[in-house]
């Protein structure tokens, strides 16, 4: 059976979508769901390509338990369209971004990963690049939120 494939998307992939990736594979394990879903992050830009998640966004995902360190940066590419099912996007300028590069993926592929939310009346999950720490817990916040909803529709659509 095909794993149903899940790609998270920010515009360098080094702090919002390596963390979405992390806080998804660690409620993928917990609700017993890992085995059926493949999972990985990507970066609409290229500035990054290979880096390790940002120090700050590995130290605040590891505060909460989830471990970032073995995650690197790539590029989103043409193939990732037909490779998931599901491509999450952090905000609407990434959204736009992956619509352009594929500008045949609808809507059932191609989402902001705040529409999965369901504690955060926030559409997008904002870039704490370039701010302050509470930005980074503000991230987790949001990614966990969005993150329990995917599940609940992993669990109806996979169970």
């Amino acid at each position: 059976m095909k794993k149903y494939a899940i790609l998270m998307c920010c515009m360098g992939n080094i702090c919002r979508s390596p963390t979405a990736e992390g806080v998804l594979r660690a409620k993928l394990e917990a609700a017993g769901l890992a085995d059926l879903v493949e999972l990985d992050s990507a970066g609409t830009h290229d500035y990054h390509v290979g880096r390790a998640p940002d120090a700050r966004s590995q130290r605040h995902a590891l505060r909460r338990g989830y471990d970032l360190s073995a995650l690197r940066a790539r590029q989103v590419v043409v193939a990732d369209f037909s490779r998931f099912d599901l491509v999450l996007a952090m905000d609407q300028a990434n959204l736009s971004a992956l619509h352009a590069l594929h500008a045949d993926a609808g809507a059932d592929k191609l989402r902001l990963l705040m529409s999965f939310a369901t504690q955060h009346n926030a559409e997008e999950v904002p870039d704490p690049y370039y701010g302050e720490g509470d930005g980074f817990e503000r991230v987790l916040d949001y990614i966990e939120d969005a993150c329990d909803g995917v599940i609940e529709m992993l669990r109806k659509r996979l169970t």
